[in-house]
C-alpha cells in the first residue's frame, strides 16, 4: 500500500453552556452528607450535579452517546440510576462518579425510573410500553412485564407490599402482583392519557392526573386472604382469574370482569376530584419523602401544591363543620332542640389547597424535599436552560413562596447563533436572542454577559477589546469587554443583519443584510461625553445595492475580492476596490447559507441549504467538486488556518471535516442531540467550538493522534456492523411467544462478544484437553515425562488448567449481561459447559453464579437435554452435587445470620438502645429536658 495523507483527529473536548436540557428530570441529590443543596440534572448525554447554594457545576456523570431521559435516586442516597434515549440504564455511584452497572433491556427511551423501599429493586417504564424489574444488588433484570399499548409514563412500588402500579398512554393504570408477575387488576376510569401517579396516606390513596384539569383520588382497600371462603371456591376462582388474565398480565374479555371480589388482591374505588387551576395536562405529578406535600404542574409556569392532612387535622375540621351546621340548623329552626347534624367526609376536605409557585418561565420538572427547619424545597428546571429554587413554609395561614437561588450564569436561555474566537485562541463568544457571553476557553467559566438583541452574526475587533454583534433588527451593536457596556449602537440595515467580514486589513468589516445590500464600515475613535478619552466607532464608508436578500458576505485575504451569497441561490463575486461584477457562481438548488475562501485565496467553498457542499476556483469561477455533505441544511462552514481543510455544520446534528484537495470525507464529529446552528474554529486551527439546539456548546479539541482514512472507514463500518448485530431478532426459546420474548434483557453488542468469549473459552479447553489425552499416550509410549508446551492464554492467567480458564471467563461475564449471552450461546457448547459444572460444584466455589447459569440453560435448553441420552448421567450428578453445596451455602449463611442478630441483642442490652435508631433525635430529646430541668432549677432558686 502506498503512502496515504495523514491527518490529525479531532477529538470532544467538553460540554459547556448547558444547565440543564429539556428530556430529562431534576432530581435533589444527597452528596458529601447534605440534603437539598445538591440537584442533578440532565445535559444531554451527561447528567450534571450543580450546588444551588453557589451556583457551581462540582460534579459531571458522564454518559457515552445517547440523550439522558429520566432520573431517580437510590433511597440510600449513595447511587443515582439514569435512563437513556436508547433505552439503557447506568447506575452511578455518587462517591466516585463512576457506572458500573448497566442495564440493557428497552428499546425506546426510558420514561420512568423508580425504587422499592429499601433499594434493591428498580422498576423501569419505556417508550417501546414494556415494564422491566431489576435487582439492583445482583445486577440483573428479573422479569418484564407487558400488557399496555402505548408509552409508560409512571411507576411507582407500594410500601410493605409486592406490588406495582403503572400507568401509561393508553389511558389505563395497571397494578401487578409481582409475586406471580400478573396484572391483576386494570383502572380504565380515565378517558385521556395518565401522566402522572402519586400514593398519599401511607399508600391508602392514590392520586392520578390526565390530560384534563381534573386530579382524581382513589381509594385502596387491602383484602386479607380469604379465611371466609371455602378453599374450594377459592381454588376456582384463583384457576379462573388466572384464564383470565394470562400468564403477564394482559387482561382479556369484559373489563369490569376484575371488580369481582373473589379474584382481586384489593379494591380501588374512586374517592373524589380536586380540579385545578391550569386547563392543560399534568406534565408532573409527585409527593414529597414525607408523603405530606402533593405537587403537580401543567405545560405553563405554575407549581401547584396540595397539604395532605392527618387524622387529627381533619377531625379537627369536622368538628368545626358540625358545629357550623349545628348553629346554622338551630337558627333556622328556632330554640328547640335538634338532632345530630351528619357531616360527611370529602377529598376537598383531606387534601387542602396551599399555595401556587409561578416560575420566570415554563416548567420543565421539579423535585422536592424538606428543609430542615420545616419547610419546603422546591427546585425548577425550567424550558428555557434554568434552574431556580423556590422555599415555602406550608404550615402558615397564607403561605407565599420565596425564591432563594438561581442558576443562570452557566449557559443563555435561548439557542446560540453565533460564536467567535478571540484572535489569541482563549476566549470565545456566544450570543443568542437575549444575551451575549465571553467564555474562557482553558476553564469554560462565563467571564462576562452582556445583554443584547437577538444576535445573528458577531466578531472580535482587532486587539480583543470589543466585539461588535449584528442583530435580527438589523442593528449592530459595539461592546466594550472590560466594562460589559454597550458602547454604541447603529442601525445597519432595515432589516435583518445576517453575516459580518473581518477586512483582511483589520481597519474595518463588511456587513449584509435583508434588505438587499452590503455595506462597508471603517473603525475610527471618537470623543466620548461621559469620559475624556477617545473610545472606537464605526463609521459607514460605502454600500453595494443588489437584487436579492443578502444572506452571506466574506473577504478574500488579499481583499482584492468580496464573496456575496444571495436568495437565488448564487454567489457573487466583485472587485472591492470598484466594487464591479468579477463571477457569479451558480449551482446550488437552495440558496447558499454559508461560504468559505481559503487561505491563499484559491478556493471558496459553499454550504447550501440542498445539503451540498460545492468547492470552486476563485480564479475562474468552475466548480471543482460538489460533495453531499450533510442530510439536512448545511448551516455554516469554515476552513482550519493556513490548510485546505475545512469543517461544515448541518441540521443533521454532525460536524463534518472535508479536505478541499482531495474532495475527501475526513471525519464526522457527532456529540450534538439536535440541529447545529454555529461552529467557529480557532485562528490557530486547534480548537472547533460549536453549537445546538440542544443548549449545548462543544468543544472539540486537535489531538495529536494521526488519523488514517482506510482505518477510519475500517471503523465505521465495523460500528455498522455491530450496531445491525444489536438489531437482530432474538433467538427463539421454547414456551415462548414467537417474536416477542420476556426476558428482562435484550442483545446487544457486550452479549454477542461475552459470548464469543465463553465460546472461545470452551474450544480452548477441548483443544488442551485433546493434547493433554494426546500428550498422556506419547509419554506412556515413550517411557519417559515430555514437557508439554503451555497455552499462553493459561500462562497469562498463571499458568492455570483449562477448566479453571472457562470458570474465569464466567466471572469476567457482567452480571447485567449474563443470561443474554448464554442466551446466543449455540447448543453444541451446552454439553461441554455442564460437564464441567459438575467438576466447580464440586470444588464448591462460586455456587451462586454456577446456578444461575445452570438453571437458565435447564430453562432455555429444556427439550435437547433431556431428550440426549448422553446428558442425563451428567445432570443426575449435577443434581445431587447441587443440592448440596446449596445446602452448605444456605447453613453458612444461616449461621452468620443467626450470628449477626446474637451480636444485634447484645449491642442493644449494652447501649440500652433499639439498635441501627435515630442516635441523633434521642440525644436532641435529652438535651432538650437537660436544658428543661436546669431552667426549672434556676427559675426556683
Amino acid at each position: 500500500m502506498g503512502l496515504t495523507k495523514q491527518y490529525l483527529r479531532y477529538a470532544a473536548s467538553a460540554v459547556f453552556g448547558l444547565i440543564g436540557s429539556q428530556k430529562g428530570n431534576i432530581v435533589f441529590v444527597t452528596l458529601r452528607g447534605e440534603k437539598g443543596r445538591y440537584v442533578a440534572v440532565p445535559a444531554c448525554e451527561h447528567v450534571f450535579i450543580w450546588d444551588i447554594r453557589k451556583g457551581e457545576k462540582i460534579l459531571i456523570l458522564r454518559g457515552l452517546k445517547h440523550e439522558v431521559t429520566c432520573l431517580c435516586p437510590s433511597p440510600d442516597g449513595l447511587h443515582l440510576s439514569v435512563g437513556y434515549e436508547d433505552g439503557s440504564i447506568r447506575i452511578f455511584s455518587l462517591l466516585s462518579g463512576e457506572g458500573n452497572v448497566t442495564f440493557n433491556g428497552h428499546k425506546a427511551a426510558v420514561t420512568a425510573l423508580n425504587y422499592d423501599q429499601l433499594g434493591g429493586s428498580l422498576v423501569s417504564g419505556s417508550k417501546d410500553t414494556d415494564v422491566i424489574v431489576w435487582d439492583v444488588i445482583n445486577e440483573n433484570g428479573l422479569y418484564r412485564l407487558k400488557g399496555h399499548k402505548d408509552a409508560i409514563t409512571q411507576t411507582l412500588f407500594l410500601r410493605e407490599k409486592n406490588l406495582l402500579i403503572t400507568s401509561g398512554k393508553d389511558t389505563v393504570v395497571k397494578w401487578w402482583d409481582l409475586d406471580t408477575q400478573h396484572c391483576f387488576k386494570t383502572m380504565v376510569g380515565h378517558r385521556t392519557e395518565v401522566w402522572g401517579l402519586a400514593l398519599v396516606s401511607e399508600d391508602k390513596r392514590l392520586i392520578t392526573g390526565a390530560a384534563d384539569s381534573e386530579l382524581r383520588a382513589w381509594d385502596i382497600t387491602f383484602i386479607e386472604e380469604m379465611k371466609d371462603l371455602d378453599e374450594p371456591n377459592s381454588k376456582k376462582s384463583r384457576g379462573s382469574s388466572l384464564g383470565m388474565q394470562g400468564t403477564h398480565g394482559t387482561v382479556t374479555g369484559d373489563p369490569e370482569a376484575d371488580e369481582d371480589p373473589e379474584d382481586r388482591i384489593l379494591s380501588c374505588s374512586k374517592a373524589g376530584s380536586i380540579m385545578r387551576e391550569g386547563r392543560d395536562r399534568v406534565v408532573n405529578l409527585a409527593v414529597d419523602r414525607t408523603g405530606r406535600i402533593l405537587a403537580c404542574h401543567g405545560t405553563d409556569s405554575i407549581l401547584e401544591v396540595f397539604c395532605i392532612l392527618s387524622k387529627e387535622e381533619i377531625q379537627k375540621k369536622m368538628d368545626k363543620k358540625i358545629k357550623k351546621a349545628r348553629k346554622k340548623a338551630k337558627l333556622s329552626s328556632g330554640e328547640g332542640e335538634q338532632e345530630d347534624v351528619a357531616v360527611s367526609v370529602s377529598v376537598q376536605d383531606e387534601i387542602q389547597r396551599v399555595a401556587r409557585i409561578k416560575a420566570s418561565a415554563k416548567i420543565k420538572s421539579f423535585d422536592l424535599i424538606h428543609s430542615p427547619n420545616g419547610g419546603l424545597k422546591a427546585v425548577f428546571l425550567l424550558q428555557n436552560n434554568l434552574v431556580e429554587v423556590y422555599t415555602l413554609n406550608p404550615s402558615m395561614p397564607a403561605p407565599q413562596p420565596i425564591r432563594t437561588a438561581r442558576i443562570t450564569i452557566g449557559g443563555h436561555r435561548s439557542d446560540v447563533r453565533t460564536l467567535s474566537f478571540s484572535s489569541d485562541n482563549i476566549a470565545v463568544l456566544s450570543a443568542a436572542a437575549d444575551s451575549v457571553k465571553i467564555w474562557n476557553r482553558s476553564t469554560l467559566q462565563c467571564i462576562r454577559t452582556m445583554t443584547c438583541e437577538y444576535a445573528l452574526c458577531s466578531l472580535f475587533v482587532p486587539g480583543d477589546r470589543q466585539v461588535i454583534i449584528g442583530t435580527k433588527t438589523g442593528k449592530l451593536q459595539l461592546y466594550d469587554l472590560a466594562s460589559g457596556n454597550l458602547l454604541e449602537t447603529v442601525e445597519a440595515h432595515d432589516g435583518a443583519l445576517w453575516s459580518i467580514s473581518l477586512s483582511p486589513d483589520q481597519r474595518g468589516f463588511v456587513t449584509g443584510g435583508a434588505d438587499r445590500s452590503v455595506k462597508f464600515w471603517d473603525f475610527e475613535l471618537v470623543k466620548d461625553e461621559n469620559c475624556a478619552q477617545k473610545r472606537l466607532s464605526v463609521k459607514q464608508t460605502r454600500i453595494l445595492q443588489l437584487d436579492e436578500e443578502v444572506l452571506c458576505v466574506r473577504y478574500s485575504p488579499s481583499q482584492k475580492l468580496l464573496a456575496v451569497s444571495l436568495l437565488d441561490c448564487t454567489v457573487k463575486i466583485f472587485y472591492v476596490d470598484t466594487l464591479k461584477f468579477f463571477l457569479s457562481l451558480y449551482g446550488h438548488k437552495l440558496p447558499v447559507l454559508c461560504m468559505d475562501i481559503s487561505y491563499d485565496g484559491a478556493l471558496i467553498a459553499t454550504g447550501s441549504a440542498d445539503r451540498n457542499v460545492k468547492i470552486w476556483g476563485l480564479d475562474f469561477g468552475d466548480c471543482h467538486r460538489s460533495l453531499f455533505a450533510h442530510d439536512d441544511s448545511v448551516m455554516c462552514l469554515q476552513f482550519v488556518s493556513k490548510s485546505h481543510l475545512f469543517f461544515t455544520a448541518g441540521k443533521d446534528h454532525k460536524i463534518k471535516q472535508w479536505d478541499a484537495d482531495r474532495f475527501e470525507h475526513i471525519q464526522t464529529l457527532e456529540g450534538h442531540h439536535q440541529e447545529v446552528w454555529c461552529l467557529a474554529v480557532s485562528p490557530n486551527g486547534d480548537y472547533v467550538v460549536s453549537s445546538s439546539h440542544d443548549k449545548s456548546l462543544r468543544l472539540w479539541e486537535r489531538t495529536k493522534e494521526p488519523l488514517i482514512l482506510e482505518e477510519e472507514q475500517e471503523m465505521q463500518r465495523e460500528a455498522e456492523y455491530e450496531e445491525s448485530v444489536a438489531k437482530e431478532d432474538q433467538p427463539v426459546v421454547p414456551g415462548e411467544a414467537q417474536g416477542d420474548t420476556y426476558f428482562p434483557g435484550k442483545k446487544t453488542i457486550e452479549t454477542v462478544k461475552a459470548a464469543e468469549r465463553i465460546m472461545e473459552a470452551i474450544v480452548l479447553y477441548r483443544e488442551e484437553t485433546a493434547k493433554m489425552k494426546e500428550h498422556e499416550a506419547i509419554c506412556k509410549a515413550a517411557g519417559k515425562e515430555v514437557p508439554l508446551p503451555v497455552n499462553p492464554i493459561l500462562l497469562a492467567y498463571g499458568n492455570i488448567s483449562p477448566s479453571a480458564y472457562v470458570l474465569e471467563v464466567f466471572k469476567g461475564v457482567k452480571s447485567s449481561e449474563l443470561e443474554e449471552a448464554l442466551l446466543v450461546l449455540p447448543f453444541s457448547y451446552v454439553p461441554d459447559i455442564l460437564k464441567l459444572f459438575d467438576g466447580f460444584f464440586q470444588l464448591g466455589s462460586d455456587v451462586e453464579l454456577l446456578c444461575r447459569c445452570l438453571f437458565f440453560l435447564l430453562r432455555i435448553h429444556f427439550g435437547q437435554i433431556s431428550s440426549n441420552q448422553m446428558l442425563v448421567p451428567v445432570i443426575e450428578k449435577l443434581k445431587k452435587t447441587t443440592i448440596s453445596k446449596v445446602s452448605e451455602v444456605r447453613d453458612v449463611i444461616g449461621f452468620n445470620m443467626a450470628g449477626l442478630e446474637f451480636l444485634k441483642r447484645e449491642c442493644e442490652a449494652k447501649s440500652e438502645v433499639e439498635f441501627f435508631s435515630d442516635a441523633t433525635s434521642s440525644l436532641e430529646e435529652k438535651k432538650r429536658k437537660r436544658k428543661k430541668r436546669e431552667k426549672l432549677i434556676v427559675t426556683l432558686t
